[in-house]
């Protein structure tokens, strides 16, 4: 959405067209909230805004036919690292050489994908946030083997779509999850022990920290699997870790699918 309506040509890519149907939806119900905000006096320029971002886009479940007439691939899909590597591997192949990779991921290493390819020097992350068209940061990541140039064209891609770009190295978290995911598992780690209500702690963060939502709403929000999946990774990478240390309460809440917002439940209860 965000790279359409700052005039870039894209093909959105899924599994099946009845995906792709919702996804182009989704688009414009957003672009039609955008437009209420950003042309509230002007109907007409805000329906030609709409018109014109759809115009730039297009889809397709073909990513290897579509691939060979791009500048830049994103990947936003399941955060697998064997799924994505399947998936960089193909279009590797098909892509032209100018091409440059990059993923959203949020927690994966993203020299490991590169290492997939044979384009090490074009790969680099850009990991946007959600909502992407209401949220301005964008970090971007550079590989021991990225080009300058690359890191150069992908930071400049975050500007021309409006973004506020940051840039970190290789480390697992990059910069927001890094701090982030820790802090929520610290705030579950002081709710075991017993030492302040789930409630309190979300009030305390809020009004202390000036933070929108508490750790509990925020792990909800996220999903309580993905904070799992998340956690899990870097312990592995570093079990000695105290920060990446797994959550007992964590564990078992995802064991009983209570996996937050999108499943009605997690440490709160949803409507």
């Amino acid at each position: 959405q965000v790279a359409a309506a700052s005039g870039h040509t894209v093909v959105l890519v899924d599994q099946s067209d009845e995906i792709l149907k919702k996804s182009t939806k989704g688009i414009e119900e957003s672009l039609k909230r955008v437009t209420k905000k950003k042309f509230a006096d002007k109907p007409e320029a805000g329906a030609e805004f709409i018109k014109k971002t759809l115009k730039n886009l297009t889809t397709s479940t073909d990513a290897a036919s579509v691939v060979h007439s791009t500048d830049l691939v994103i990947e936003a899909i399941v955060e697998n690292l064997e799924v994505k590597n399947e998936l960089f591997k193909t279009l590797d192949k098909f892509a032209p050489e100018h091409t440059i990779f990059a993923s959203n991921t949020s927690s994966l290493q993203i020299t490991k994908m590169a290492n997939a390819t044979t384009r090490q020097d074009r790969f680099g992350g850009l990991h946007f946030f959600n909502p992407v068209p209401m949220m301005k940061l964008v970090e971007v990541i550079k590989t021991p083997m990225t080009s300058q140039k690359t890191f150069e064209s992908l930071v400049d891609f975050s500007k021309a779509v409006g973004k506020s770009p940051v840039s970190c190295k290789d480390t697992p978290g990059f910069i927001v999850n890094r701090l982030l995911v820790p802090y929520m598992m610290e705030a579950v780690r002081l709710f075991e022990r017993g030492d302040a209500s789930k409630e309190d702690i979300d009030v305390a963060m809020k009004l202390g920290a000036g933070y929108p939502m508490g750790p509990f709403e925020l792990l909800d929000y996220v999903g309580l699997d993905t904070s799992k999946y998340i956690i899990d990774g870097w312990h592995s990478l570093e079990p000695n870790n105290p920060l990446f240390a797994p959550s007992p309460l964590l564990n078992k809440l995802v064991e009983e699918k209570k996996l937050g917002k999108k499943t009605g439940e997690g440490f709160y209860k949803y409507k």
